[in-house]
């Protein structure tokens, strides 16, 4: 199947409840990752790389910083006459109010689906990371003869509600229930691929039924109807839930192996790219173990961290296993231990502030301690 026969729609806000020490001023998908990605970066990268050239992105709230970081799609190559990427905004249409379910969602995007041409449709959520190969599905789907395709991986599943699912012979979903954390679960990716046509007549008829649940359409009433097939990824892939899981999924990179398992050579993450200085390391610095992203400053000691854009750390400073994220100040003397530092913070001289792996320090964006 060709990827130029796909349509992209991608959820940004959906877990913004979950992780709402980071979404109070964004969205899902605008949450730095890494250092130097945000969320969205990661499904908009699999979508262009597996050759989609049309991407809606249904928003709900808070979506200034994401607007700034997507811009027109240039770094995706998204940037386009025909096709691209496409920003839909809630009350984009007479009688559409805030979306509050991924169905409602699509009501407020029904005016851009239909003027679609694309045959088939893949929506994607922004809490997860992953780099999957979106032609493998696709290439399921079709051999499955699947009405709609789930892509699921199997573990301990996030602590929010989450699908999980039972199957029977060849692949085939035959049970599914909204669970919360458990071990030794097939459960969602929050990925779903189907015909547009399909999507388009379950949603309008969902939603004429007063119905605003998505898992309930798409997966517990489809299970009675239509043929659900579940596609198993195994590689790299971390849900975001809660502070915890955020803070874990972020210290998983300084492992080289998950590093070379999410970030590969040939299918890139594609991201807004920051023209900066390289990082500069003082006489006295001492730096182990750690990511560091263009513009940092480091006169003190680093260990265990990812520091995004324009990080100062002073003289003195012992910063570890904590996430600090752009053009923060970490001052001179300063202590810090599982901390995670939003954008534009600063802490002032000799402040010492400890946290714990399963319970992490929060500062947010632009205070002073």
């Amino acid at each position: 199947m060709r990827g130029n026969n796909v349509l992209g729609i991608i959820f940004p806000n959906v877990g913004d409840e979950d992780l709402s020490e980071l979404t109070t001023l964004r969205s899902m998908g605008s949450v730095p990752f890494g250092g130097r990605y945000r969320l969205i970066d990661f499904p908009l990268s699999a979508m262009v790389e597996c050759g989609m050239s049309k991407i809606g992105i249904v928003t709900k709230s808070n979506y200034q910083s994401l607007m700034d970081h997507v811009g027109s799609g240039r770094a995706w190559d998204l940037s386009r006459k025909n096709g691209g990427l496409m920003i839909i905004p809630p009350f984009n249409t007479a009688g559409a109010g805030l979306h509050s379910t991924k169905l409602e969602a699509l009501s407020c995007a029904a005016d851009f689906l239909s003027h679609c041409d694309e045959e088939y449709i893949l929506l994607c959520d922004c809490n997860v990371v992953c780099n999957i190969d979106l032609e493998e599905v696709f290439d399921f789907h079709q051999k499955k003869g699947a009405d709609i395709t789930v892509v699921y991986t199997h573990g301990t599943s996030p602590e929010a509600k989450t699908l999980t699912f039972s199957f029977g012979e060849d692949d085939r979903i035959t049970g599914s229930r909204l669970a919360d954390e458990t071990d030794d679960a097939d459960f969602s990716t929050g990925i779903f691929f189907m015909r547009k046509a399909l999507l388009e007549r379950l949603a309008n008829n969902a939603l004429m039924m007063n119905e605003t649940s998505f898992e309930n359409v798409f997966v517990f009433e489809a299970l009675k109807n239509l043929k659900l097939f579940g596609y198993r990824y195994e590689g790299y892939f971390r849900a975001m839930d809660n502070l915890r899981s955020y803070f874990e999924a972020n210290m998983s990179l300084l492992d080289k192996d998950n590093r070379h398992s999410l970030f590969k050579s040939e299918k890139p993450v594609y991201t807004k790219n920051r023209d900066d200085v390289p990082a500069i390391y003082g006489l006295n610095a001492q730096v182990k173990n750690s990511l560091v992203t263009d513009g940092c400053v480091i006169e003190g000691t680093v260990e265990n961290c990812l520091l995004s854009h324009g990080v100062h750390i002073g003289k003195g400073a012992v910063v570890k296993n904590s996430i600090i994220m752009n053009n923060s100040y970490i001052g001179d003397g300063v202590k810090l231990d599982c901390v995670i530092a939003d954008k534009e913070v600063v802490i002032k001289p000799g402040k010492t502030l400890c946290g714990d792996p399963s319970y992490p320090v929060f500062i947010g964006k632009k205070i002073v301690i």
